[in-house]
C-alpha cells in the first residue's frame, strides 16, 4: 500500500493526489451542509416576512456564491499539486475566468437588494421602477471593471489600455459635453430632490407640473396646457420655485380710505378686518395697522396666512374675504379711497 501512494505520475505521488481528492470531498461536503442549513432556513423566514427581494437576495447566494466556494475549494486543492506551467497557467486563467464572472453576479445580487430597497423606500414602489436605468447604468460600470480586473490577472497590460481609453473618453467627453451635464444633472435631481413628479413649479418665465423626469431632460406641464421639456441642466442652473413643498401662503393687502373717515372709524377698521379673517378656518390672522398718511388716502396694511397651498382654495378665501371687507365698510359708511385732487380758487375783490 505504501509502495502504490508513493508512485509518480505526472510530477505527483498518488498518496498526493488521494489528498487533493479527499480535501475536495470534505470542502464540497462542508459547503452543501451550509447551504442545507443556512440558506434553505434564510429562504424559509424570507418567506415567512413576504419580503421578495430578501427572497432573490438570498437565491443570489445560493446560485453565485456557493458555486465561486466550490471553484475555489477545487483551485486551492490543485495549487497544492505540481503541474507543469502551461497546465497552472491555464487551471489560474479558467478560476479567474469563473471568480470574476460569478463574483461579478454575486456583487450585482447585493448592489440590487440594498440599492433597490433604498428607492422603494425613499420613492415608492412605482417610482423605483422608473429609477432601474440608474441600477442598469450601475451595473455596466461593475462589469467593466471586473472585465479589467480579469485582463489583469491573466497578463494583459491593463494601464496601456487604460491610457488610451482615457484619452479617447477625454474626445467623447468634449464632443458630448451636454449630455453629460444634463446626465450629471440628473444625479443631482435624483439624490437632492429640489421637485419631484407632480410638484408644481416656476423657474424662468416658465411655470407647470412635473409630469416626467429623464436621464436627460424634465417634461413640464405648463398653465396653458403645453408640454415643456427643459433640459436638466437647465433646472438645476435656474432659481426654482417649488409650491407643492409650500404649507401655507403669506398674504399680504394694503388698502386707503378718504381722509374725511374719523378716528372713531379709523379705530375700528383693525378689529372689523381680524375678525373677518378669523371668520374663516382656513386662514390665520398676522397683523393690522394703520401704516401712514398718503397723498389722498389714510393707508392701512394687514397680513394673513391661508393654511394650504392650493392655489385654487387660495384665491377663493382672498375673494371671499375682499367681499366681506366690502359688505362691512359700506354698513359703517367708511368710504375707499381713491386718488383726488383738490383746486382751491381765491377769488379777488
Amino acid at each position: 500500500m505504501q509502495e502504490l501512494l508513493e508512485q509518480n505520475y505526472f510530477g505527483n505521488t498518488v498518496g498526493a493526489y488521494f489528498i487533493a481528492l479527499s480535501s475536495i470531498v470534505i470542502a464540497f461536503l462542508v459547503i452543501y451542509f451550509v447551504k442545507r442549513i443556512f440558506v434553505k432556513r434564510l429562504l424559509r423566514n424570507a418567506g415567512e416576512h413576504s419580503s421578495p427581494r430578501l427572497t432573490l437576495f438570498i437565491r443570489g447566494i445560493n446560485r453565485r456564491l456557493l458555486p465561486l466556494l466550490y471553484f475555489g475549494a477545487v483551485y486551492i486543492t490543485l495549487e497544492s499539486l505540481n503541474f507543469s506551467p502551461g497546465i497552472e497557467k491555464i487551471i489560474s486563467i479558467a478560476y479567474s475566468i469563473v471568480a470574476v464572472w460569478f463574483g461579478i453576479r454575486f456583487l450585482i445580487s447585493i448592489l440590487d437588494y440594498f440599492v433597490g430597497n433604498y428607492l422603494i423606500k425613499s420613492r415608492g414602489e412605482e417610482e423605483g421602477k422608473k429609477l432601474r436605468p440608474l441600477l442598469g447604468l450601475l451595473y455596466f460600470l461593475v462589469w467593466v471593471i471586473g472585465f479589467l480586473l480579469l485582463l489583469d490577472n491573466i497578463g494583459f497590460k491593463v494601464t496601456t489600455l487604460i491610457a488610451g481609453l482615457g484619452i479617447s473618453g477625454i474626445a467623447v467627453a468634449l464632443a458630448a459635453q451636454a449630455i453629460l451635464g444634463d446626465l450629471f444633472s440628473y444625479f443631482v435631481i435624483f439624490f437632492d430632490r429640489p421637485f419631484e413628479i407632480g410638484d408644481f413649479i416656476i423657474f424662468d418665465d416658465k411655470r407647470g407640473t412635473i409630469e416626467k423626469i429623464g436621464l436627460k431632460s424634465t417634461r413640464i406641464r405648463s398653465l396653458s396646457g403645453e408640454l415643456l421639456i427643459v433640459s436638466n441642466s437647465n433646472l438645476t442652473d435656474s432659481r426654482v420655485h417649488n409650491y407643492k413643498k409650500m404649507e401655507r401662503r403669506r398674504v399680504v393687502f394694503n388698502f386707503g380710505v378718504i381722509y374725511k373717515t374719523k378716528p372713531e372709524q379709523l379705530r375700528m377698521i383693525p378689529v372689523l378686518i381680524k375678525e373677518i379673517i378669523l371668520k374663516n378656518k382656513l386662514t390665520e390672522y398676522d397683523r393690522g395697522n394703520f401704516q401712514g398718511f398718503g397723498d389722498s388716502s389714510l393707508n392701512f396694511e394687514f397680513v394673513y396666512f391661508v393654511l394650504t397651498s392650493d392655489y385654487a382654495v387660495y384665491m377663493d378665501t382672498q375673494e371671499k374675504i375682499n367681499l366681506d371687507i366690502l359688505e362691512v365698510f359700506a354698513k359703517n359708511n367708511i368710504e375707499f379711497a381713491y386718488p383726488t385732487q383738490t383746486l382751491v380758487i381765491n377769488k379777488e375783490s
